[in-house]
């Protein structure tokens, strides 16, 4: 990729992978505080303002690396949780786990509505640029939306799936946390047919909710 690509694909992608950590984030500690828990509250976390939730790292170099080197998207932000803040902690947890992949569906949701405006006016001067980051918003929330509903401690879907079972199975699945980040790593550069196993995860279920998005506009 040559220069003028990468500072392109950069500029086109700052905002949607900004908003689309940040705006998750901001979900999490939202669902949090609706159910009790103050932690995020108190460090002014319940907002939409993008610099309360950017870690320079992960919310801006690590998913500019990953999309610039063409394999999944990942990236974090901080927002502490205290389940055990939550009025009803097994309950709740399920809809301030929610909360995250939810925001990121509205999100792909209002990327698609964008696509859809330009096209209905190709001939603006921003109709392109605007199709272009539209179509990287969808994909990393179609991305963030499976990755994060993944049934792997940490990640939502294992908070969600811990929430659900019952409590021994629960309680069983929640010893899993302290290894969840390796194991996610692991299946991301371990490679199967030439491709991490996490993308032959990910790339059919990603891929379905970009095309009902498609379907849908």
């Amino acid at each position: 990729m040559n220069i003028d690509a990468l500072i392109q694909t950069i500029a086109l992608a700052a905002i949607p992978v900004l908003f689309a950590i940040t705006m998750h984030e901001a979900a999490h500690a939202y669902a949090a505080y609706h159910f009790g828990d103050m932690t995020a509250y108190s460090q002014g976390k319940v907002t939409l303002n993008p610099l309360k939730h950017v870690d320079p790292i992960g919310t801006v170099l690590v998913p500019l690396v990953t999309l610039l080197a063409g394999g999944f998207l990942f990236g974090w932000a901080s927002t502490p949780i205290n389940f055990a803040a939550l009025r009803r902690p097994k309950q709740d947890m399920l809809w301030v786990a929610l909360a995250g992949p939810a925001a990121n569906l509205v999100m792909a949701l209002f990327w698609g509505l964008m696509i859809k405006l330009a096209l209905m006016n190709p001939t603006n001067y921003f109709a392109e640029p605007l199709i272009g980051m539209a179509e990287i918003g969808v994909t990393i929330n179609a991305i963030l939306l499976v990755l994060n509903l993944l049934p792997l401690p940490p990640l939502d879907g294992g908070r969600i799936a811990v929430s659900l079972l019952p409590y021994r199975q629960a309680y069983r699945l929640s010893k899993i946390e302290p290894y969840g980040m390796v194991i996610l790593i692991l299946l991301a550069v371990v490679p199967v047919g030439g491709s991490p196993i996490l993308s032959w995860i990910l790339s059919p279920l990603a891929g379905a909710v970009i095309r009902t998005i498609e379907t849908i506009f």
